[in-house]
């Protein structure tokens, strides 16, 4: 009876420590430095580097309202320390900030820079933040927003 009890309580801590989640921390997912990538006919955009393509006609379809803008556009992008992508380009007044989802990159942020759009915006990682400069304008952001 009591062999029988420790090995219940043996295979009771096996099938939990199975069930808890491994979790590799710290880690860092930054890119030292944007990317600027040229939408295809389709609307994507494929980085190498990185071994990272997506379609980005939602992206203009959400700035200009026309996702046929997309093709021979390029956009800019960067990935910061926490796995956040940020996305802008020129014209665009908005930053986008994307995280990994499941098959493509879900909005988690807009970011709203200019009521002209950007001229000819640069992004430079200043972890934690991303500086963005456009001309002789300076922002400085994160995941929760502009922070000057």
């Amino acid at each position: 009876m009591r062999l029988t009890k420790i090995f219940s309580a043996v295979i009771i801590l096996f099938a939990v420590a199975r069930c808890s989640s491994v979790v590799l921390q710290p880690a860092d997912f930054s890119w030292p430095v944007e990317d600027v990538l040229k939408a295809d006919d389709k609307g994507l955009v494929e980085e190498q580097r990185y071994t990272f393509s997506v379609n980005v006609k939602p992206l203009f379809f959400e700035e200009f309202a026309d996702s046929n803008l997309a093709a021979g556009k390029e956009i800019r992008i960067i990935r910061d320390k926490l796995g956040y992508y940020y996305i802008t380009g020129s014209n665009f007044k908005n930053v986008y900030l994307f995280l990994p989802t499941e098959g493509g990159l879900k909005l988690e942020e807009k970011i709203n820079l200019s009521a002209t759009g950007l001229t000819s915006p640069v992004m430079n990682q200043k972890s934690p933040n991303i500086e963005i400069l456009d001309g002789t304008n300076k922002y400085l952001l994160n995941n929760k927003g502009l922070v000057r």
